[in-house]
């Protein structure tokens, strides 16, 4: 929902499209400046507000990641802004990793803009607690030349669904949930 004459309104800093400033968007802001500034990908590589839907039961569950990072075309990291605790929102973060594509994302990360965990998506295992531990641009290329990772067993692909939905209808003070 834009409202232009809002006050309160931000500027997004990848579509340059004016937003509200609620809940994690400041922390949000931060990240994306960062994946530019500091780790060398293009705004075209950053989708914001990525649309994802699961189907659960015959019925589909639709919302919105954060930040998706591609290269090439191929989605490689999820990204989550929260506002609190990060160690609370992997486990959401994973399962968007999982789910997002048809084979899973490599990377997952939580981040409060000032903060990061990096985690491996196959195994939910950390591999960096910093800003600084995400894929760089170049890092990110490599990525992509090993391919895609297998895709999620059926029977685990429900329940990746569940999890996903159960976190993520959780989420309070976000803009453009399952638009």
């Amino acid at each position: 929902m834009e409202t232009p004459d809002n006050p309160d309104n931000i500027v997004d800093f990848i579509t340059g499209k004016k937003i509200p400033n609620i809940g994690a968007e400041a922390n949000r802001q931060q990240v994306e400046r960062f994946l530019v500034e500091e780790k060398g990908y293009q705004r075209e590589n950053i989708i914001v507000d990525a649309p994802i839907q699961v189907e659960i039961d015959e019925e589909v569950y639709r919302s919105k990641v954060d930040m998706i990072v591609q290269i090439e075309g191929k989605p490689l990291i999820a990204i989550k802004c929260a506002a609190g605790s990060l160690g609370s929102r992997e486990r959401e973060i994973i399962s968007v990793a999982r789910l997002y594509a048809e084979s899973p994302l490599p990377m997952a990360v939580v981040s409060d803009g000032f903060e990061a965990t990096v985690l491996d998506t196959l195994n939910g295992k950390h591999v960096g607690k910093a800003l600084a531990d995400i894929p760089s641009c170049a890092e990110a290329l490599v990525l992509v030349k090993k391919g895609p990772l297998p895709p999620i067993s059926p029977d685990r692909l429900l329940r990746e669904r569940l999890v996903f939905r159960s976190y993520d209808s959780m989420n309070v003070n976000v803009r453009g949930r399952g638009e």
